[in-house]
């Protein structure tokens, strides 16, 4: 399971949020997630290493390539925290609109 914090961390940064968005369609090298930057391959490959060492993304090595790849299933576990979150607020806020509706009869 991915650490929630570093996590939610690394996707905190914009250009992080991006490598993600575009790792969703398929992998890609780091040189290839330079293509629409302005900014180094060095500079993707800390971003990917960030990424990298909270669960998000792994890369493996393919002869000289070292594609990188979206870990859905780490992804889908935040997705499944944010909502737990949201369902226990839903709930929350429904217990307080019956209480109030009680106090107002």
């Amino acid at each position: 399971m991915p650490d929630l914090d570093a996590a939610f961390a690394a996707l905190g940064d914009p250009v992080r949020r991006a490598l993600v968005s575009r790792l969703a369609h398929g992998d890609a090298t780091v040189g290839e997630l330079a293509e629409p930057f302005d900014l180094t391959p060095q500079a993707i490959s800390h971003h990917v290493g960030v990424l990298r060492r909270c669960g998000l993304v792994e890369q493996r090595r393919e002869g000289t390539r070292r594609p990188c790849r979206l870990r859905a299933d780490q992804l889908g576990l935040l997705g499944s925290w944010i909502d737990d979150q949201r369902r226990a607020w839903h709930d929350r806020l429904d217990a307080l609109e019956r209480h109030l509706d009680e106090e107002t009869r």
